[in-house]
């Protein structure tokens, strides 16, 4: 078998090279997207819920063509209103200023989280995090949820959960992952990109009772997006700009700190801020099953 390279373990031959050039030049005129998903449906290359890898088709595509393998056709830019969309969002801004929120954590239940992912407050969630999180708001790759925190009507805060990382050496040591282990068990890892609790909102102890909150409502929500539950949980503070109290006090173990060298950083040079990981199991048997499963 000629093997040309392999992506996120799918292997890609020389025949397979020529299906992908022959599915370009039928669909040329139809676009990138429309390819990746004839691509993903002749090859049944699809996520554990049913969906289409198509956004993973596509990353596959734009390897391809970066190693000179073939030559994809131009994006279709009147008919992709994504970018439009994001660009919206970044400047969306609430001019409305609500009433500060104090008191203490019982005095305002109940507290519902809402996952909204796929809702029409979804985009409320988005526009919330660009305004008002020192990140922005970037759209997650891969499985996400997205949750509103509320008391009564009252808006509190905003989670944001998205596909682990790859391999992080502090983690997959606590864990006793080897690479194969990993390879079969890291879509049971969710990762908190985001955690906001809103400005206007000072009430004492509420980040951490909202993240014992959630480590009891997230596999179960992610087992109805995406047909499969959640085992851990894990995220990164900035040691520079916070302690990570909430973590702590919520019983998430320290893992350990980055290098600060960053994703692409192929120096040994310090290029961001150090970053401490932190994780959490959500069932007792869960680092048992994440070593076994």
């Amino acid at each position: 078998m000629d093997v040309i390279l392999t992506y996120r373990k799918r292997v890609i031959t020389h025949d397979d090279l020529c299906f992908i050039r022959k599915v370009i030049n039928e669909h040329r005129s139809k676009g990138r997207t429309f390819i990746s998903r004839k691509l993903c449906e002749a090859w049944n290359w699809r996520q554990p819920n049913g969906y289409l890898k198509d956004g993973v088709c596509r990353g596959l595509l734009l390897k391809l063509e970066r190693n000179h393998l073939l030559t994809l056709p131009p994006r279709i830019i009147d008919n992709n209103k994504n970018a439009q969309r994001r660009k919206k969002t970044q400047q969306t801004t609430f001019n409305f200023q609500p009433a500060p929120i104090r008191g203490t954590v019982a005095e305002l239940a109940p507290i519902e989280l809402r996952q909204v992912r796929r809702t029409p407050k979804e985009k409320l969630f988005n526009n919330l995090i660009q305004q008002y999180h020192y990140l922005g708001y970037t759209h997650p790759v891969g499985e996400h949820l997205k949750y509103l925190v509320y008391s009564g009507g009252r808006l509190l805060a905003c989670f944001g959960f998205s596909s682990a990382p790859y391999a992080f050496d502090c983690r997959d040591n606590f864990l006793g992952w080897t690479q194969e282990v990993r390879e079969r068990n890291r879509h049971l890892l969710a990762y908190n990109s985001r955690f906001l609790i809103l400005p206007w909102v000072q009430v004492p102890h509420l980040a951490s009772h909202l993240l014992s909150r959630i480590a009891k409502t997230i596999s179960p929500d992610w087992q109805k997006v995406y047909n499969h539950p959640i085992l851990w949980l894990e995220t990164f503070v900035d040691t520079e700009k916070f302690a990570g109290t909430c973590y702590k006090a919520a019983n998430w173990t320290f893992l350990g700190l980055t290098s600060g060298r960053g994703k692409y950083n192929k120096t040994q040079e310090q290029r961001t801020s150090i970053k401490a990981m932190y994780g959490y199991p959500l069932t007792r048997n869960s680092l048992e099953r994440l070593r076994n499963e």
